[in-house]
């Protein structure tokens, strides 16, 4: 069996000056991990996603909403949204971000 690791997650991506970047970490039949790198300002708008989710802040100040609640995010802020969900992110600083999105596995 081949391991993933990352010793350090937030070095993984570098944050362009204004823009937004994703890389692809890991993908396999159950999971898809995306990591995010957001320069200030930056958004991501509102938008569902058909499976599953997790985010995870890393680092930086972003307001997060699900549905409808507006949440700081900031280093180590965890959040599970549902199938479905309407979900938006705007970056107030540079922030990075990991998504795992949560694929139903076979039967």
């Amino acid at each position: 069996m081949d391991a993933t690791f990352f010793a350090n997650l937030a070095s993984e991506v570098e944050i362009p000056a204004d823009g937004t970047i994703s890389r692809t970490l890991y993908q396999d039949d159950k999971v898809k991990v995306v990591l995010f790198g957001f320069a200030a300002g930056q958004e991501l708008s509102e938008h569902t996603a058909s499976v599953p989710a997790t985010v995870h802040f890393l680092d930086g100040q972003a307001e997060l909403t699900l549905a409808d609640q507006r949440v700081s995010a900031s280093a180590g802020t965890w959040a599970h949204m549902p199938a479905n969900l309407p979900h938006s992110i705007s970056a107030k600083t540079d922030t990075r971000m990991l998504l795992m999105m949560l694929k139903a596995g076979k039967p």
